[in-house]
């Protein structure tokens, strides 16, 4: 009875439990489905178009969920957004999964969250990885972390929702892992290849047909296809959350609190695209730099270059350094893309108008002239400093005594009214020049670069206008018939040689009426070479028909000063008993000026009322802004008006642009700023909206562009012609703001653009502003190039296709450096 006893409670037993295990494993199956439809949803934003592998092979596996694998089989071979088909598949499984959803909706949003947070920064990290090309392998990469995640993610909301994952189910997930990452090394073959894996595998395992069906029992097929779903949470995700979201309203609020939890995690939706900007930014300001890899020059002349000037292999090629070949222009074929070196100790440059008096010694590093001057009070040596006495060599004891006692001899030069602008040649250190300001007048000084050491470079330092330049064998830079006078004081060139050419070529840029003030050793002194030259001059200047108005001598500093004045008619040129020196041709242009060599002709004055220089400007200051009266209705300006309203529009622009913007809306200190040049002068507007602050301005006026140079010195500013190709006549660092309005996109149409920049560089001080108004393709073109060279961009507005930059440049120089061969001695 016992044994009976014991035998029933056995039967009993075993048949309570067989049960038991059955209602246990459905229970638990049901959860893990329910489980797996309420996660799937935690992993669409991170769904990818390469995870064909894993969606195939959970669909092969898996009788509930597909009908066929034919139909797997063409959903992996299109486009895999085509999710209307799916749609229709699966009701069941979806049934299922919404009524287990509705009992652990609480549960599983925080299994869910927790999921979307770990997927999210996988994904971040794949996002960073990713590139333009290999897009197969980079995307595979991001598909297989994506792919850990979500089964990291899934067994972690199994455990924490039942603890009853099987150790198949582990084992199952490993071994799709790992075809996940085989599959890494395939493209657009690998759909194919996934569907063959996934029933190569399904073979494999024991008791699994290929259809995905148990013969060990319905109880273990419900488990295994359990154990399927929850592994192809991963892959499937999509097209069962579409399916999903047609028959269950809480669907939108899952996926809402999915792109929340994105969001707390990657800052926002497009973290991953501002990560790849940064990317590319990074890569294209690599780029820049190796594109833009600057060095510095090697040359003879170190921190003085002038590419133009010092180009030491084309003047060692002279012929003749008769009339000064040597001291020419011989510009390279190739201009420099190097950067100048500073002189050791430089500091920011003195403010005017103590620069008149003091600059920095280290700044130019130079004593010989003041070993040779210094006792006519040129330059001296004064502890770090140069100082400047303000004397020359025909005037020791100042120049302003000097210029007041020129006026006392010819009041008609009324400098700073009748007399504006003037040429002053060979000007040394040019404390003519510097003290004509006291008195409104602007003098255009050069001098050559030759052995009184950067005689120029003390001027421009000093904030004085000045030019590297000679008068060899070419016209001087400038139209004819522009300067209200012309000064010498012993400027040592023999005027009278060669048939005069080198006075003729004063007699062209001189204005009819304006004057040549002499004041060299012939005018005073009776040497017997002093009384030949002068006997000379005498006779050629009568030949010219230059009227000597004053021949007087200066008790003070010693010295004689004579003064010749153009004539204003023909009248004296016609009465002549020789004509020689020859007129010139009518076809030959006083205007032209850029590399045409000199002639000993003379130009015929104009006596046409409406011909420019057939009468005198009107006085200073009112002469900055009248419209000059040889320009007429009937003639086209350069903004395509009549050449009146031209000129008034341009110089109303830039007196709005200068008051309104310059002056006080980008914050310039013009307390620092002197020395000014304006790239692209036009009309001169710019610098004429500037004539009431202390500063000057050398207006250029591109050799390419409408020869407008005569309207400039026609309002009582100054200027030069130039070719941008080419480097400019001036030492380093002697300009404290460049002003450049549409020029950049003109001349890199033609000019190697670095090179200009650096030219640029060249001539800029550090510390110096340099405004560019242009089209928006130009500024981006050369803010990246500035950048590369470490100035400080101050501002970039770009609006309508057009901007305006603004920079300092910086004291930064290049460490690495090119040796210029041409430059070489």
């Amino acid at each position: 009875m016992a044994l009976g006893k014991y035998t029933r409670v056995d039967n009993r037993r075993s048949s309570s439990s067989y049960w038991s295990t059955v209602t246990i494993v459905l229970f638990v199956g049901l959860c893990l489905i329910g489980v797996w439809m309420m996660t799937s949803s935690s992993v669409v934003p991170v769904q990818n178009a390469d995870e064909p592998a894993q969606e195939k092979k959970t669909e092969a596996k898996q009788e509930v969920v597909e009908t066929n694998n034919e139909s797997n089989t063409q959903q992996f071979e299109d486009n895999q957004g085509d999710l209307p088909e799916d749609a229709t598949k699966g009701d069941g499984a979806v049934s299922l999964a919404q009524s287990q959803k509705t009992d652990n909706t609480q549960e599983n949003e925080e299994n869910k969250s927790d999921t979307q947070t770990e997927n999210g920064d996988n994904k971040t990290d794949d996002g960073d990885s990713k590139n333009g090309d290999g897009g197969s392998d980079s995307e595979t990469g991001e598909t297989n972390t994506t792919s850990e995640g979500n089964s990291e993610g899934q067994g972690n909301s199994e455990e924490n929702s039942n603890d009853k994952k099987s150790e198949s189910d582990e084992s199952e997930n490993k071994s799709e892992s790992d075809e996940k990452e085989n599959n890494s090394d395939s493209d657009d073959g690998g759909n194919k290849s996934d569907l063959d894996e996934s029933e190569k595998k399904s073979e494999e395992n024991p008791g699994e047909t290929k259809d995905g069906e148990k013969t060990d029992g319905e109880i273990e097929e419900k488990v295994d296809q359990s154990d399927n779903k929850e592994s192809e949470k991963s892959s499937d995700d999509k097209k069962e959350a579409d399916k999903v979201k047609n028959q269950n309203e809480v669907f939108p609020s899952g996926a809402q609190s999915e792109l929340l939890n994105e969001t707390t995690t990657q800052n926002g939706a497009w973290s991953t695209q501002a990560a790849e900007s940064k990317n590319e930014k990074e890569a294209q300001l690599s780029k820049q730099k190796s594109e833009y890899n600057w060095k510095l020059c090697n040359v003879t002349a170190g921190s003085d270059y002038i590419p133009c000037l010092d180009n030491l292999q084309a003047i060692r090629s002279l012929r003749s350094t008769k009339h000064y070949e040597h001291r020419e222009r011989h510009c390279p074929e190739e201009p420099p893309t190097c950067l100048v070196p500073l002189p050791e100790g430089y500091k920011r440059s003195i403010e005017w108008p103590k620069s008149r008096e003091k600059i920095w010694y280290y700044n130019v590093p130079h004593t010989k002239l003041a070993q040779v001057k210094g006792h006519q009070n040129w330059v001296k040596v004064t502890g770090e400093y140069l100082t400047f006495p303000g004397g020359g060599t025909q005037f020791k004891h100042g120049a302003l005594h000097y210029i007041d006692f020129i006026q006392e001899s010819v009041p008609d030069i009324a400098w700073g009214k009748q007399t504006r602008v003037i040429l002053d040649v060979g000007c040394g250190v040019a404390s003519f020049g510097g003290y004509l300001f006291d008195r409104d007048v602007l003098a255009m000084s050069f001098a050559p670069k030759d052995e009184h050491e950067a005689q120029t470079q003390f001027a421009l330092e000093r904030g004085i206008p000045a030019i590297s330049a000679v008068m060899g064998t070419q016209r001087l830079p400038f139209p004819g018939r522009v300067f209200d006078a012309v000064h010498c004081a012993r400027c040592r060139v023999p005027w009278h040689i060669e048939g005069g050419k080198l006075l003729l070529e004063l007699n062209r840029v001189l204005r009819p009426g304006g004057f040549f003030v002499w004041s060299a050793t012939p005018v005073y002194q009776k040497l017997a070479e002093d009384v030949e030259i002068w006997n000379a001059m005498s006779e050629l200047t009568k030949a010219i028909c230059w009227e000597l108005v004053s021949k007087t001598k200066d008790t003070v500093n010693g010295v004689g000063v004579a003064l010749f004045r153009k004539p204003t008619s023909n009248e004296c040129y016609e009465k002549r008993s020789q004509q020689e020196p020859a007129i010139c041709a009518q076809s030959d242009d006083p205007n032209a000026a850029w590399n045409v060599p000199l002639q000993a002709c003379m130009h015929k004055v104009p006596v046409e009322s409406s011909e420019r220089g057939s009468q005198w400007p009107e006085q200073w200051p009112a002469r900055a802004e009248k419209t000059p009266y040889w320009l007429l209705s009937s003639q086209v300006g350069v903004y395509g008006k009549s050449a009146p309203e031209d000129f008034k529009a341009d110089y109303e622009h830039w007196k709005r642009v200068v008051s309104k913007s310059y002056l006080s809306g980008m914050g310039i200190d013009w307390s620092s700023v002197r020395n000014v040049m304006d790239m692209r002068a036009v009309y001169g507007g710019f610098g004429a909206a500037l004539k009431d602050i202390n500063v000057w301005v050398m207006n250029v006026v591109a050799i390419d562009s409408a020869d407008t140079l005569p309207i400039i010195y026609e309002r009582g500013l100054f200027g030069i012609y130039h070719d941008w190709c080419e480097s400019f006549n001036t030492y380093p660092r002697t300009y404290d703001l460049l002003h450049a309005d549409h020029l950049f996109s003109k001349i890199k149409k033609s000019c190697n653009l670095v090179a200009v920049v650096a030219e640029v560089d060249r001539i800029l001080r550090p510390e110096g502003k340099l405004i560019v108004r242009d089209d928006v393709d130009t500024i981006n073109e050369l803010e990246s190039m500035i950048r590369s060279m470490q100035w400080e961009v101050r501002m970039t507005y770009l609006k309508d296709k057009e901007g305006l930059l603004y920079v300092q440049k910086s004291m930064w120089r290049p460490k690495e450096s090119e040796t210029v061969k041409y430059a070489i001695a």
